[in-house]
């Protein structure tokens, strides 16, 4: 082993573990992609080793990254906490990093955040799952309100593992316009949804967005992708769509949208899960923890 790490460089790997690419980290850093490829080198050669496996769609942790990531984060903790204790900044008072996939951002953050002292600083981020998951096991996050859907498998299966904790399981519905004939109803039965003009997202890698009923006996006719969600109900509204919506965010719906409960089986639960990063939670951490608990409980 030769050479040293560098807080800079311990830096690097924290957010290249969490973006799983050269290029996203040092986009995320507003560094070059050459100077995280030279950081990365610099920290290998300090470990004696490879700290990442290279593959065709970006890059994970090797057995030794993994150990080293663990620690550098305690090391960044431990930095970030004096630069804090020599600002004068109490521990208490934060600050929280809070991640959510879209919808709990809209529905379940802004009622939380606007509950909490406002001497406790709190930031948050909004992310798909599965980069939200990425975020807790790099560190750059403290708390994730994270969904899951059936058949509920392990949402990271790294080790140690993440500490999960269910805050709600209900079951996702259905949003048509007022004009839409599922409007007048309660529920509608799954063979219903033959043949309906669906508006859906899309993530970078093409995968479709929750948007669409899973399971239909057909191919989905999804005419509109689009990413942002208060875009996706506007389309609904105006009768040229439906899409799919979590309970999370159903007391944010306007006027002239409905939900409707979708009957038949399998039944398509939704578990709404808070999700901590590895190690004890801060005591501020702790606090904002409490309030989703209670938030996501109503």
């Amino acid at each position: 082993m030769s050479g040293e790490f560098t807080p800079t460089g311990l830096r690097v790997l924290r957010e290249v573990s969490q973006h799983g690419s050269f290029t996203a980290a040092a986009r995320a850093l507003g560094y070059t992609q050459s100077a995280v490829s030279r950081q990365v080198a610099a920290l290998e050669t300090a470990a004696g080793g490879p700290l990442f496996e290279r593959r065709r769609d970006g890059v994970v942790l090797t057995t030794s990254g993994t150990r080293l990531l663990a620690r550098a984060i305690r090391i960044l903790d431990e930095l970030d906490a004096a630069v804090r204790e020599l600002a004068g900044i109490p521990v208490t008072a934060g600050p929280v990093r809070v991640g959510a996939f879209p919808t709990a951002m809209a529905g379940l953050l802004p009622g939380v955040l606007s509950s909490l002292p406002r001497s406790l600083l709190v930031s948050v981020r909004e992310g798909s799952t599965p980069t939200l998951t990425r975020s807790l096991r790099a560190g750059t996050l403290d708390l994730a309100v994270l969904a899951q859907a059936p058949p509920f498998r392990p949402l990271d299966a790294e080790t140690p593992a993440l500490r999960l904790i269910t805050l709600a399981e209900r079951e996702l519905l259905l949003c048509v316009g007022l004009r839409h004939p599922f409007a007048s109803r309660d529920a509608v039965e799954v063979d219903e949804l033959t043949g309906q003009t669906w508006v859906a997202g899309r993530s970078d890698t093409g995968e479709a967005l929750p948007g669409v009923w899973p399971g239909l006996t057909e191919r989905a006719d999804v005419r509109y992708h689009v990413r942002d969600w208060w875009a996706k109900l506007q389309l609904v509204a105006t009768g040229l769509a439906i899409t799919t919506i979590p309970p999370v965010a159903l007391h944010l719906l306007p006027d002239d949208v409905r939900a409707v409960a979708v009957r038949g089986e399998p039944q398509e639960t939704r578990r709404l899960v808070l999700g901590f990063r590895p190690g004890p939670p801060t005591d501020a951490a702790r606090v904002v923890a409490d309030a989703l608990r209670q938030a996501a409980s109503r």
